[in-house]
């Protein structure tokens, strides 16, 4: 990189700092993230577009009929059909709150950790997917992860 021209450099470190950042465009895909043992502490700073990000997720989760039980991470077909699985929903909403989709988000680590409360004992490599795909979850357990997580913001926000 040190023989790139300075500007080309300087498009070069923005364009990564965007995409490390999870930032979006409409004609881009979200950006996912590998997670960090700073990332996955319970007791990150929480704010209110956190829990409207969680409120958002479970009205996109009202009923059956808008939950996709056969998540494959990829949204576009979600939102196509308005049947969206627990990891669309949350994006939506991330992005219908922030503006764009930010894939370690404080609302979305706490559904991550309240599927593993939920799961004691499960090893996932996705764990909103996989939970979401389980032959025995329901919506009724998908909404309940969101719900905790919800609560936990919410306590948390009032704490602060």
């Amino acid at each position: 990189m040190s023989r790139l021209p300075g500007v080309t450099r300087l498009a070069l470190v923005l364009t990564m700092t965007w995409a490390v950042a999870g930032c979006t465009t409409a004609r881009q895909a979200p950006v996912l993230t590998e997670t960090t043992p700073e990332l996955e502490r319970r007791d990150q700073p929480v704010t209110r577009e956190d829990l409207q990000i969680l409120t958002e997720a479970l009205a996109l989760l009202a009923n059956d009929s808008m939950w996709n039980r056969s998540d494959d991470r990829v949204c576009d077909d979600d939102e196509a059909t308005g049947k969206r699985s627990l990891f669309c929903a949350l994006q939506k909403a991330c992005i219908d709150v922030l503006g764009s989709y930010d894939h370690r988000r404080v609302a979305l680590q706490e559904v991550r950790f309240a599927v593993e409360d939920a799961t004691r004992g499960r090893n996932f490599e996705h764990r909103l997917m996989e939970f979401n795909n389980l032959p025995e979850t329901q919506l009724v357990d998908i909404r309940r992860v969101v719900q905790v997580a919800e609560e936990r913001v919410r306590s948390r926000l009032e704490h602060q």
